[in-house]
């Protein structure tokens, strides 16, 4: 009969110019067993005639091969999730239920939102002063409008923008918010939005108070603190008849430090600086002077 046709030939040895492995075409008949497939090319000597014709060297003949076990199909293994997938799992793990279940035990008894006692309360639990700057970050973080408030959905969306539904779970993203505002830009949006948070809404207060803008420039800076700082501080301080602090200098002050330098050299009057800034050059620069007169 001739020879078995595969695209899969190779040599089997000494006695075979070419062998083959195929599985059964047809044309020796069927296989005696179903998983069997024939091999060509292997010594008489060492297998028995299988009754499917002659083998197609002299010297050789055909046996049956039984393969190994079939092994089950390569399943394709997904990448990494994606981060919208990864989110998605870590925003199921927190429990809104946990989350308004803590906003209960610090909730006023008639109002429904967290006030000035139960804030007290909640920075206890978590092992802080109500005065750090980590709570300060905290309030931003949770996009509070009021000091001293917190409302039930700034309480709800701010715990699921942690992902946190314990009081542990928010102290363990503590670090990550005090790295965040390291950040220039966030810090920015931190700065700008204390204005806001420092205002009495209540009462309509558009400008913030000087005692209180001191207050909130020595917490907001208190991680890095600008070398103008304290005379800045100390010029509103002496300058009793500035009561209010105009929301434009509050947010210039913050390029001011940036651009004038320590010794205020840097500081250009061409420029349109809000008029309280001007003042406080001025000032500074009239102390400067007669310090040098009396030495």
């Amino acid at each position: 009969m001739g020879q078995c046709l595969s695209p899969c030939c190779e040599k089997q040895g000494p006695h075979s110019p070419a062998g083959s492995l195929g599985r059964d075409s047809g044309q020796c008949g069927p296989p005696s067993h179903p998983a069997s497939v024939y091999i060509a090319g292997v010594p008489a000597s060492d297998s028995k005639d299988t009754g499917c014709g002659e083998p197609s060297t002299p010297g050789s003949e055909w046996r049956m091969f039984t393969p190994y076990p079939k092994l089950p199909p390569i399943r394709k293994q997904g990448g990494a999730p994606s981060e919208g997938k990864r989110m998605s799992l870590i925003s199921r793990e927190v429990s809104e239920a946990k989350i308004l279940a803590m906003f209960e035990l610090y909730k006023d008894a008639e109002e429904d939102c967290i006030l000035a006692d139960g804030i007290e309360r909640f920075c206890m639990d978590l092992e802080v002063k109500p005065e750090e700057f980590v709570v300060l970050v905290l309030a931003w973080k949770f996009g509070a409008q009021t000091m001293c408030e917190f409302t039930r959905a700034e309480f709800v969306q701010g715990c699921k923008a942690l992902r946190a539904d314990s009081i542990k779970g928010i102290q363990n993203r503590f670090p990550e918010l005090l790295a965040e505002v390291q950040d220039r830009q966030a810090f920015k949006d931190l700065y700008r939005w204390t204005y806001s948070f420092g205002l009495d809404s209540a009462s309509g207060q558009r400008t913030l108070p000087t005692d209180m803008a001191i207050t909130l420039w020595k917490l907001v800076f208190s991680q890095g603190e600008p070398p103008v700082l304290q005379r800045w501080l100390e010029f509103l301080e002496k300058h009793t008849s500035i009561r209010g602090i105009p929301k434009d200098t509050w947010e210039l002050f913050l390029n001011f430090t940036e651009q004038v330098g320590e010794d205020l050299s840097s500081y250009d009057d061409t420029e349109a600086w809000p008029s309280l800034l001007d003042d406080f050059v001025e000032f500074e620069n009239d102390r400067h002077n007669q310090n040098v007169t009396t030495e």
